[in-house]
């Protein structure tokens, strides 16, 4: 009987978490506020989603393993980081469930320069999607610390409206 009843609470969890979940494994919607988070960089900064007020952020989940972010991120490099990177624009790649040194030996590989950060428990991760969703995502939080846009793997239509959100929010 107590299996029975903890199996029907488990079932009855993951529906409601999947009631939650859109098609694309995000848990967070455009328009909403970002959830409260804490970062540290992998040099050695802290950054939370309050010192991140009054700039256009981008999140990029991404790991070493993933193919789609190693294709991803250099375009993410030339042309979201350096062409805004001087504005109130932060870009901050988050390295999910790998150590420091995998993470930096990837970074090194693919030549990317923005911030980087370990989610090694992926309970970051999981404040945007469900924990067995995978990456590349991206989410662009606006200066008053909402979501504007999310994007999930690499489609180049997607990419470039990104980057039209970015430049719509930093015109604000």
């Amino acid at each position: 009987m107590r299996t029975f009843i903890f199996g029907l609470v488990s079932l009855f969890s993951c529906q409601l978490f999947a009631q939650n979940m859109d098609d694309r494994g995000y848990i967070v919607t455009e328009g909403e506020a970002v959830p409260n988070f804490e970062l540290l960089l992998l040099d050695g900064d802290s950054v939370s989603n309050e010192m991140l007020l009054g700039k256009v952020v981008v999140l990029q989940f991404t790991a070493s393993w993933c193919s789609v972010c190693r294709t991803e991120m250099p375009h993410l490099e030339s042309e979201v980081w350096q062409q805004f990177k001087e504005d109130d624009f932060t870009l901050i790649g988050i390295d999910l469930k790998e150590d420091e040194a995998t993470t930096r030996a990837f970074i090194e590989k693919i030549g990317v320069t923005y911030p980087i950060a370990l989610d090694l428990d992926g309970s970051l991760f999981e404040l945007f999607a469900g924990p067995k969703e995978g990456v590349t995502r991206n989410i662009v939080i606006d200066k008053n610390g909402n979501i504007s846009f999310l994007t999930r793997l690499y489609e180049r239509e997607e990419f470039e409206k990104m980057i039209s959100v970015i430049k719509l929010e930093l015109k604000k």
